[in-house]
Order: structure tokens, then C-alpha cells, then sequence
């Protein structure tokens, strides 16, 4: 299983929100900023956490994308579902093999739906609240960015 650019920008976008805001809104260009992710795609990501019901979005100067709950219960595999779908690992099918090799087979699909759920059980383990845990344990600066406001 290989996790797609999507899927990982989506984490760390969700993260940022969770991180730098607290959950509120933030707009694209600043998160594209300090993830360093092409504004663009993130717009085409956001889309698809907001159907899945992982953010809201708001129009206007103070607008931007907001966490639709609170980060302790928005888990890292509801954002890599949302948008990588869920976790197959399936074997081929051969449709010309006997009834023998299908009890094989069946075997081995079996293993590999297991391993599935034990992959999503491993993104299931980890909320956007664990891993703003974790950036502050390693020292990484928390609020959003500085905003300058200049008088002439």
C-alpha cells in the first residue's frame, strides 16, 4: 500500500488547522505556506474533507476552512479514507483456475483483508489532538502566522 500525495497532504493540512488555529478557520495560502503544499491541490483536497464532513469553510477576510469537530475526535484515517477511499489489499483473480486453487486463493484474500484492517486500525490509532501532541513535545512554535499591520 502506497499513501498518495493527496492522502498526505491531507493529514498535514488538517494537522496545520488543528495546530496553528485550534481547530479554526484558516485559509489556504497560509497553510500552503508552512506545509508547503501547492495551493491549488489543497483547494481539491479541502473539497473533499468537506464532503466527507471533516471541515466547514467560511467566506470572507477572516474565512478559510475549520475543523466540522473537535480535533480530539478526528482520527488520521477518517482524513485518509475521505480521501484515498478504504484499505484494499486484494489478491488477483484468475477465473480460469479450478475449485482447488480457489480455496487457495480464498486463504490468501483472507490474510490480506486482515492486514487491511490492521492498517486502518493503525491510522484509527492516531487523532489530529496526538499529533499537535507530539509537534509540541518536539518544539514546534504553536499559533498562526505572524500578520503585520502597517500605518503610514
Amino acid at each position: 500500500m502506497k499513501l498518495s500525495n493527496k492522502g498526505r497532504y491531507g493529514v498535514c493540512a488538517m494537522f496545520d488547522i488543528a495546530f496553528h488555529n485550534d481547530g479554526g478557520p484558516t485559509q489556504i495560502k497560509d497553510i500552503a505556506q508552512r506545509q508547503a503544499i501547492p495551493p491549488r491541490f489543497l483547494e481539491q483536497i479541502f473539497q473533499d474533507l468537506k464532503r466527507a464532513g471533516l471541515v466547514t469553510s467560511k467566506r470572507g477576510p477572516r474565512g478559510g476552512y475549520a475543523l466540522a469537530q473537535p480535533s480530539g475526535d478526528i482520527r488520521v484515517g477518517d482524513i485518509v479514507r475521505a480521501l484515498e477511499g478504504p484499505t484494499q489489499i486484494e489478491a488477483d483473480a484468475d477465473t480460469s483456475a479450478g475449485p482447488g486453487d480457489a480455496l487457495s486463493r480464498r486463504v490468501t484474500q483472507q490474510v490480506f483483508e486482515e492486514l487491511a484492517a490492521s492498517i486502518e486500525a493503525c491510522f484509527d490509532a492516531f487523532t489530529l489532538d496526538d499529533l499537535c501532541a507530539r509537534s509540541e513535545a518536539d518544539g514546534v512554535r504553536r499559533g498562526p502566522p505572524r500578520r503585520y499591520v502597517y500605518s503610514i
